[in-house]
């Protein structure tokens, strides 16, 4: 196997930038423009296991830079809520890294924080890639079923719920191995991680945020995604039964330079379910002249 396709090895690509806010915890892998690589929630959740698979692919063309989130278990513990202290670890790493202007790929909630950053900081971001999860439901119920088995095992922390949570993140559920329900499993039930997940998604929580959403003056994030400037490229998988499809009709009607990219056969992890299709696609975009 040549240089450029081999595997990386997570504790040789780990770096460290302490913040005034704790210790942020990233990988930084390849050489090129630089690609930041941002996770989504969920249990046992950690950037390197969202992109891992798709490191060797992307390093070759790019410096990649996986940031795991405060509260996930890898980067210091974070007393704010999960997605409230994720946007403004976006902006310290970069700045910490002297880094202006940057393409951005987002996992579920790390494209959400991508779009957000990309909302707040227009400049700094070249071209963004979401992966499912952005924008609102308009036909399905809300919060779909994945969001309702994660608020359950969120309550009730049981393996038979992580495993039932882990099915509704694929299609294809012989993905689900015993490895990965371990690994998470292990991941999930750490008392700061589980901490973390409960201030995000415990039913309380939810509720509160739903009634506090309701009376706030402020728009939501995805009325606002009018104001991206950067290239966008969403990509789905068509049998995402954690956010649903027809999310995609907000972003891909109000984000002004935007392609949406359906993949079948697949559910929540599209760079992982459907790697090369999905790596080839993203690919494309990324290094498509201007």
């Amino acid at each position: 196997m040549s240089e450029t396709l081999r595997t990386f090895d997570p504790d040789e690509t780990r770096r460290e930038l302490a913040t005034e806010h704790g210790v942020l915890r990233y990988h930084d892998v390849g050489d090129g423009p630089p690609l930041l690589m941002l996770h989504g929630s969920g249990p046992g959740v950690t950037g390197w296991r969202n992109f891992a698979g798709n490191l060797p692919l992307f390093a070759r063309h790019f410096r990649c830079l996986v940031l795991e989130f405060p509260g996930f278990g890898v980067s210091d513990p974070t007393d704010q809520h999960p997605m409230q202290a994720a946007l403004p670890a976006v902006s310290t790493l970069l700045d910490g890294l002297g880094l202006d202007r940057v393409d951005v790929i987002g996992n579920s909630m790390g494209g959400i924080v991508g779009a957000r950053f990309a909302i707040a900081e227009p400049d700094r971001v070249r071209r963004l890639v979401t992966v499912g999860g952005l924008g609102r439901q308009i036909f399905s119920p809300s919060p779909g079923e994945g969001i309702n088995l994660l608020v359950e095992f969120t309550e009730d922390p049981t393996r038979e719920r992580l495993v039932e949570w882990l099915n509704s993140m694929v299609f294809d559920r012989s993905m689900v191995t015993e490895e990965l329900i371990e690994q998470r499993w292990a991941h999930a039930t750490d008392p700061d991680t589980l901490a973390s997940a409960r201030r995000m998604y415990g039913r309380g929580v939810l509720e509160a945020a739903a009634r506090a959403a309701a009376a706030s003056p402020e728009p939501p994030y995805w009325a606002l995604l009018h104001r991206i400037t950067a290239r966008t490229l969403v990509t789905w998988g068509r049998d995402d039964r954690v956010s649903p499809l027809d999310m995609a009709l907000v972003p891909m009607r109000t984000i002004p330079d935007v392609e949406l990219h359906v993949l079948p056969n697949c559910g929540h992890w599209a760079m992982i379910e459907q790697k090369a299709a999905w790596e080839s696609a993203v690919l494309a975009f990324l290094t498509r002249e201007d």
